[in-house]
């Protein structure tokens, strides 16, 4: 088969390689469609070179022998697990069964494939680091939030998901894809976008005009994590001083600017894999549980599975 192997430049190299062989719980896929991610390009500007795809949309080649839950011919997406070998910048890819899930037939491959990586993370954000009400248990009482960066994939899936568990008030930032963001929003529930390209000073003065319309801000999604964003949300007046919490995307930063008052953490989905849990591992902040970031992951999957099939989840245009 052919594969890409991304290196520093970013340069990417097409070369022969073997069609893979699953492991016993993974799930080898004949690749139909991949997704990109700026960590794709990042990764190979730090020095690594492979193949960095991790969105796969396509259709079960081979299974695993502990695999029960698909078969050749099963119309699946996944999230492979990052810096492993057989990426989906490939022919055929492979991923741990628990990261696999079916993709209804009114799906297709394009939307499967803007889903893994940043559904997962919006997941991860909004229920393993602000620890937000589960769309099971929904919220009965507002809960304001903001989530900035509304047009991105992971904003996109965190308005969604937060909408899910009854959030709202949800003050979404955004520019050009405001239209896109308002499509998700629900005004009557108090939610609004409000656009960055006002400038930081204009845009600090609205976010804090929101909170004194829509009550202390205790919650922060930073799906952007640079150019100011943080800053921005913990500009005074806005995210609560006292108890905030805010969680941010790019990993390896300090974050200093953000006050220490503010409780902030780094949202990292590479904890839906036990091999890529290190940097954020469930199981070392609850001592002796036996579960954790994998099984969450595990579970959300097939949720999402679930909305994308009754139409109350969707993917990226």
């Amino acid at each position: 088969m052919k594969e890409a192997i991304v290196s520093k430049g970013p340069k990417v190299s097409i070369i022969d390689s073997p069609i893979p062989v699953p492991g016993e719980s993974q799930v080898a896929i004949k690749v139909v469609l991949s997704g990109s991610n700026p960590k794709d390009w990042k990764r190979a500007e730090a020095g690594d070179e492979l193949n960095t795809g991790d969105d796969i949309a396509g259709v079960v080649h081979t299974v695993g022998s502990n695999v029960v839950e698909f078969k050749p011919g099963d119309r699946v997406a996944a999230f492979h697990q990052m810096m492993a070998p057989h990426g989906s910048f490939a022919e055929y890819a492979v991923a741990e069964a628990h990261t696999t899930f079916h993709l209804p037939k009114q799906t297709s491959f394009e939307e499967g494939a803007t889903l893994p990586l940043a559904a997962m993370t919006a997941a991860f954000g909004l229920y393993q680091k602000l620890n937000l009400p589960l769309p099971w248990h929904p919220t009965s009482t507002p809960i304001p939030l903001i989530i900035y960066g509304g047009a991105s994939a992971v904003g996109t899936y965190a308005i969604q998901l937060a909408s899910l568990s009854n959030i709202h008030p949800i003050i979404a930032v955004a520019g050009k894809g405001i239209p896109h963001v308002e499509s998700y929003l629900d005004a009557s529930k108090g939610d609004i976008a409000l656009d960055y390209r006002v400038g930081n000073e204009k845009l600090v003065s609205n976010l804090q005009e929101a909170a004194q319309s829509k009550g202390k801000i205790e919650y922060a999604f930073d799906c952007i994590s640079e150019h100011n964003s943080y800053q921005n949300i913990c500009s005074p007046s806005v995210l609560d001083h006292s108890t905030g919490q805010i969680t941010l995307i790019q990993p390896f930063k300090d974050y200093a600017e953000i006050p220490p008052s503010i409780t902030k953490s780094t949202t990292f989905v590479g904890g839906a894999h036990k091999g890529t849990d290190a940097l954020d591992s469930w199981q070392k902040k609850v001592p002796g549980t036996k579960v954790g970031n994998q099984e969450f992951a595990h579970a959300m999957f097939r949720f999402i599975a679930r909305g994308l099939g009754e139409g109350w989840f969707r993917g990226m245009p």
